[in-house]
């Protein structure tokens, strides 16, 4: 006869060094390099493009290393939430954690949505409900299995886009340098009209915006550092590689695509979800003379969108179970099953995720843009609490005379990291409603909306429980989180 299983007690320490590494790599690997980039590069130039994403690409390691040293000192699934709340105050860290998981839950929706819109490629009849639903069960399956199951279906998300960005970097070279499609091109384009920086200030801040976007999932590895089976050996590996391959595939696929492809090209502007046949990658590949591109791009790029939603499912999970388990979210989401996955917290997130579903009523396009309009700012905010966190830990750390040397991985060009990090998160913030030329009300109040309602979480739960800022000689430092 068989028993039931019993719950697990906590999460599984599962991932292995090759999953945490493929997470961190392929969390900045997405639609924002496949398809966004050709925007940046027609809006800016291709020297704006390569100094926005440059800009944005150190700051992201900033973040990184911060949350490195935070991750490996106290690998905790709770991450965010959990260090603003030992190291900044309860009530921020309540609002972190709930940002964070609105973030991710309707990122999901966003990606659902993104996909069916792809899959109309080979399919353009089809019923938007249908294929939601498909992609949603399918997330759900690899989620409800384990983290491991999890950790497996994105180191081969991961794989697919790392080969097809080096295929791509191959490929661009030999057409640089004449190898492949006719002759050498040269900085021809770079110095084509005003470039190689065009628009001016307005338009380098906005491809700045975007970039921001792009980089958004790098943060994800300190979620999963939580189950990592040695997070103080596996995290600092996967943090090293963040300069290199922010290096590698952002800034040197961008400047492939700025010098083999004009900023003036029609079809750059178009790039989006519903047009693959016009991605830069794809644009590319076609110069070369792979007529296939277009298919083979359009299955990258629903591979990625996959991934993304895949990746918001897990992490959304696990915010959400280890504010449970800090009684900041009912006690009841935070029940695993034997296999250590938390169902409800899992069924509760993906239930945000239907709202997909809207896509068959209202437009495949307009929905992705209005989810995505109503998580894109939670993702700088989520920046802005890990260097904030980090900040206040360091400064914990030493006023309680502990010494640094004793942390196992300590991050470099402190206090600066953080603070640069700090301030361009601020003006990406600010920046983020294009004050220039018309203004749109509309769209501004939903690109903003989601800074009052963090505002009124966090000053909402300090009131209600007189939460204050934890003294830097009373933050907790002890590394026994669960």
């Amino acid at each position: 006869m068989n028993r039931k299983k019993a719950p697990a007690s906590s999460l599984k320490q599962s991932f292995k060094a090759r999953h945490m590494t493929m997470i961190a790599l392929g969390g900045s690997i997405g639609t924002g390099l496949f398809l966004a980039s050709g925007t940046a590069i027609a809006s800016a130039g291709p020297g704006g493009a390569l100094i926005a994403y440059a800009a944005v690409g150190l700051m992201v390691y900033f973040l990184m290393t911060s949350l490195g040293e935070l991750a490996t000192y106290l690998p905790d699934s709770g991450s965010f939430s959990t260090y603003a709340s030992r190291f900044v105050s309860p009530a921020f860290g309540f609002a972190v954690g709930w940002n964070f998981w609105y973030n991710w839950a309707v990122t999901i929706a966003a990606e659902l949505a993104a996909a069916t819109v792809i899959i109309k490629f080979w399919f353009p009849d089809s019923p938007s409900f249908l294929w939601s639903l498909l992609f949603l069960a399918i997330m759900f399956g690899l989620n409800i299995l384990s983290a491991k199951g999890y950790g497996e279906s994105e180191y081969w998300f991961a794989i697919i886009k790392v080969a097809t960005v080096i295929i791509f970097l191959v490929i661009g070279v030999m057409m640089i340098f004449g190898i492949l499609g006719g002759e050498a091109v040269g900085f021809t384009n770079f110095s084509l009209g005003d470039g190689p920086v065009h628009g001016g200030f307005f338009a380098l801040v906005g491809v700045f915006m975007a970039a921001g976007f792009s980089f958004q999932g790098t943060e994800l590895i300190g979620v999963a550092a939580g189950e990592s089976e040695n997070p103080r050996k596996h995290v600092p590996k996967a943090i090293r590689q963040v300069f290199w391959r922010i290096l590698i595939f952002y800034i040197f696929a961008i400047f492939v695509i700025g010098m083999l492809i004009p900023y003036t090209h029609p079809s750059l502007l178009q790039s989006g979800v519903d047009n693959i046949g016009v991605s830069p990658f794809t644009l590319v590949f076609e110069k070369a003379g792979l007529a296939f591109a277009a298919s083979v791009m359009n299955a990258v790029i629903l591979s990625s969108v996959l991934s993304a939603g895949n990746s918001g499912m897990y992490a959304s999970t696990r915010v959400l179970y280890a504010m449970a388990k800090q009684g900041m979210a009912p006690k009841w989401l935070s029940r695993l099953n034997s296999r250590g996955v938390p169902v409800a917290a899992l069924i509760v997130t993906s239930a945000v995720g239907m709202l997909a579903f809207l896509a068959s009523f209202f437009g495949d396009g307009v929905v992705y843009v209005w989810l995505l309009n109503a998580s894109g700012m939670c993702g700088f905010i989520n920046w802005l609490a890990i260097a904030v966190s980090h900040y206040r830990f360091r400064k914990a750390y030493v006023a309680q005379g502990k010494d640094l040397k004793d942390l196992p991985f300590r991050a470099r060009w402190f206090p600066f990291g953080p603070i640069f990090a700090f301030l361009l998160c601020l003006v990406a913030i600010i920046g983020q409603g294009n004050f220039s030329g018309e203004i749109d009300w509309l769209t501004i109040i939903a690109t903003y909306v989601s800074i009052p309602l963090f505002l009124s979480i966090w000053f909402g739960y300090r009131l209600i429980k007189k939460s204050r800022i934890v003294p830097l000689e009373e933050c907790d430092l002890s590394t026994d989180a669960k």
